[in-house]
């Protein structure tokens, strides 16, 4: 049952939302899975429906993110597996309210596990992908990488980290045979808002929501048309466009060692 040419697809957050359909989108590609998620039960469920439905090898790994210890056990365990072709980093949680009024602890179990996680994992597959030139890390970031509302600084903040990790990743292995795509949702109907709280979902607009079904397809279009950013709901991608070429353009400007003017300090 095991398909030797695809290899195996490791998905994170695997047992519900954006990771279920992933893990669905990759078995009916042909590739093996190994799942990853805090609940092992639901693990177990997936699988059994995933190998009946698509006739491929599923594994399961039970491990809270969050958690140094079992992030470093499933960092080990991807690590050694040559089989490894594909990373999908998913796995996350949301913290949204007035920073002041936020747990330090509930903060930084959201960074663990929404940034820490991400570039653990990233950083313990990447030497086997570049030994064997091949292989594909996807990152889930966020609309909100690039964007914060009063009540998700911490939120963006973790998933800015994403995204800056990720580009630059790209560019580091520009020259390679892996690939690297962030993806970066808007609204998503998935278990998180019920993490969330507070009637969030509920207060937006339906039309402003699209189904992990829809994210996932479109997400996995980007890559296969080779894009390195994937906005799945963004119709214009010529603002994404812009928008790069806007922080590229700040970068270099910011290359010289005179204060601006403005600050009245040059003679």
């Amino acid at each position: 049952m095991s398909n030797q040419k695809q290899g195996v697809a490791v998905i994170t957050g695997a047992s519900s939302g954006i990771g279920k359909v992933y893990a669905d989108r990759f078995a009916s590609r042909g590739y093996d899975l190994l799942l990853v998620a805090r609940r092992k039960d639901r693990l177990d469920t997936i699988a059994q429906e995933l190998q009946q439905s698509h006739g491929v090898k599923v594994e399961v790994l039970a491990a809270d993110l969050a958690k140094y210890e079992d992030l470093q056990a499933v960092g080990k365990a991807i690590a050694k597996n040559e089989r490894i072709s594909v990373l999908v980093n998913n796995a996350g949680t949301a913290v949204v309210g007035a920073s002041a009024e936020t747990s330090i602890e509930k903060v930084e179990h959201q960074a663990d596990l929404n940034a820490r996680a991400v570039i653990h994992l990233s950083q313990a597959i990447l030497p086997g992908f570049i030994q064997r030139n091949s292989g594909t890390l996807i990152n889930i970031g966020s609309v909100l990488s690039f964007f914060a509302y009063p009540f998700s600084t911490a939120y963006s903040s973790t998933k800015a980290a994403v995204m800056l990790y990720t580009m630059g990743l790209r560019e580091e292995l520009s020259n390679t045979g892996v690939r690297v795509q962030l993806v970066l949702p808007s609204n998503t109907y998935t278990e998180i808002w019920d993490v969330m709280g507070n009637g969030v979902l509920e207060s937006l607009d339906p039309e402003t929501v699209m189904t992990a079904n829809d994210l996932v397809d479109a997400a996995l279009a980007g890559l296969d048309q080779g894009e390195a950013v994937t906005l799945p709901s963004l119709e214009d991608a010529s603002l994404w466009e812009s928008f790069d070429a806007a922080r590229i353009k700040l970068f270099h400007a910011a290359q010289t060692k005179h204060a601006a003017s403005r600050y009245g300090l040059n003679k």
